[in-house]
């Protein structure tokens, strides 16, 4: 167990020291190297985590599983996701994010695959669709966990390697990622069921997820110490390495005579474990960061209800095929990367680091957005217009409300704690939603009053909770309106 626990420690420092005037040219070649492990092994730690949703109309189909079923299946993952995040979050702020991040992957990926052969086999076998539901919920829950393996050491691998002046800029890129995956598995995933069947949708997503894997192998670092630089604090001499040692760091990092710290580096940065563990005690006393996980929750509520349903919605409402359905859904995804992009750029330079604003008019125009997705028709451009003000809205909101706001209140200490606490929130709301949804659906659809064939879908409640979710997540915020980082 000690062998064990010791492979995924965070790395101590190296003892070669980069030399001096080599330092920044070192320092910013693997800072991007690891900006792009991160974001892209996200992406595809997404294709991963929504190739069902792209299943689920052919699923419902072929008689393999019911709504209600699929519903279940769902919240299965963004259950175990949830409690995997808040465990995984105060977890990762103590590992090596590379071994964490590609770990996690690598089960996910697993997952996907099995569940191509279960359903492979279940299809031609004959076995009772109880069995597959077992045999799905149980798999889909080892992906949720793993998956929770994913946003805590990437977000983390930012906080060690970014300086706070422009950190807001990178985690906006770095939230595309979110919107990248979910568009690669709409447009990817759903080319491959519609010329292979649903299985090799899972198939597929087993691919993408082993190519993370290698690129997060390969170019994620853990932290700058580890590579012989000094911690980032001391590279951008930040408040925290100018005066004194930085929290954690050793007699070595003290201030030189011309006051900018010395660039020689020896010391570990982290703080102790009895200083780690109050500090995340204090996180989680943090009445900020609650309020904006329960925004977060909310958000996630109907983000999800798009990801989760928009497909199915626009297939058996609006009467759309499975590819013009597939593109659709995917412009959301595609125009949420200008979202994030935008968003962290915009709130660093425009509004000096403050989020609120943006958020609160990013949350506005998602509820504006839904509205016209689920009342403006069935025209094709009416479609994609909502999806395109939906995607970019959230796109905002995943960076702000779903991450950065929480991690601005708390020590980059505490970054996996922060995230942690918010991606709990975030995904047991969003299983919540997928049970109530699916209950939903499958409770007000028109049935044949003899045979019980499913005739017609009712959307009507269920849109009602969707929209609501959106207008009370854009609320909440407003709460926090002047809150200041806490001290801890």
């Amino acid at each position: 167990m000690g062998k064990f626990l010791d492979f995924y420690r965070i790395s101590a420092p190296s003892v070669k020291k980069v030399d001096p005037e080599k330092v920044n040219l070192r320092y910013r070649s693997l800072r991007m190297q690891a900006f792009i492990a991160a974001t892209f092994g996200y992406a595809l730690y997404y294709v991963c985590r929504t190739s069902l949703n792209v299943m689920k109309q052919p699923i419902i189909d072929s008689g393999f599983l019911t709504a209600g079923q699929l519903g279940l299946i769902g919240a299965c993952l963004y259950w175990t996701y949830a409690v995997g995040k808040f465990v995984n979050g105060f977890i990762a702020d103590h590992c090596n994010i590379k071994k964490f991040m590609a770990t996690g992957l690598v089960v996910s990926a697993a997952a996907n695959f099995v569940m191509g052969v279960l359903g492979a086999a279940g299809s031609s076998a004959g076995i009772s669709g109880m069995v597959m539901l077992v045999c799905f919920a149980v798999m889909w829950g080892l992906n949720g966990w793993s998956q929770s393996m994913g946003a805590p050491p990437a977000i983390i691998s930012l906080s060690r390697w970014f300086p706070l002046d422009i950190r807001g800029t990178w985690y906006g890129f770095f939230s595309a990622s979110h919107n990248f995956g979910e568009g690669l598995s709409f447009i990817f995933v759903s080319l491959v069921v519609s010329y292979a069947g649903w299985q090799w949708g899972f198939f597929s997503a087993a691919l993408a997820g082993l190519i993370g894997v290698i690129l997060i192998v390969l170019c994620l670092h853990d932290t700058p110490e580890s590579k012989g630089l000094p911690p980032i604090e001391v590279l951008a001499g930040e408040a925290g390495a100018e005066g004194m040692p930085c929290q954690g760091e050793s007699q070595e990092h003290k201030m030189s005579g011309n006051g900018k710290a010395r660039i020689a580096v020896h010391g570990n940065r982290n703080p102790g474990k009895n200083e780690a563990g109050r500090i995340q005690r204090a996180v989680l006393r943090n009445p900020g960061v609650w309020i904006l996980a329960m925004s977060s929750a909310f958000m996630y509520m109907s983000r999800y209800a798009i990801n989760e349903w928009g497909m199915f919605f626009l297939q058996k409402v609006k009467g759309f095929e499975l590819k013009e359905a597939a593109f659709i859904i995917a412009v959301n995804t595609v125009m949420g990367i200008i979202g994030t992009v935008v968003s962290g750029y915009v709130s660093d330079k425009v509004f000096r680091g403050d989020r609120k604003l943006p958020a609160l008019a990013a949350g506005i125009l998602e509820a504006i957005a839904l509205l016209l997705f689920l009342y403006g028709g069935d025209g094709w451009l009416v479609n994609v217009l909502a999806m395109t003000l939906f995607g970019i809205a959230i796109g905002v909101l995943i960076a702000f409300v779903g991450g950065l706001m929480a991690v601005d209140l708390v020590p980059r200490e505490a970054t996996g704690a922060a995230i942690g606490i918010v991606g709990l929130a975030s995904y047991v709301a969003a299983g919540l939603m997928n049970v109530v949804s699916g209950w939903l659906i499958d409770g007000q659809a028109i049935k044949d009053s003899v045979t019980g064939e499913i005739l017609e879908y009712d959307f009507t409640y269920v849109s009602v909770f969707w929209v609501a979710a959106a207008v009370v997540s854009f609320l909440l915020p407003i709460l926090n309106w002047r809150r200041k980082k806490a001290e801890i």
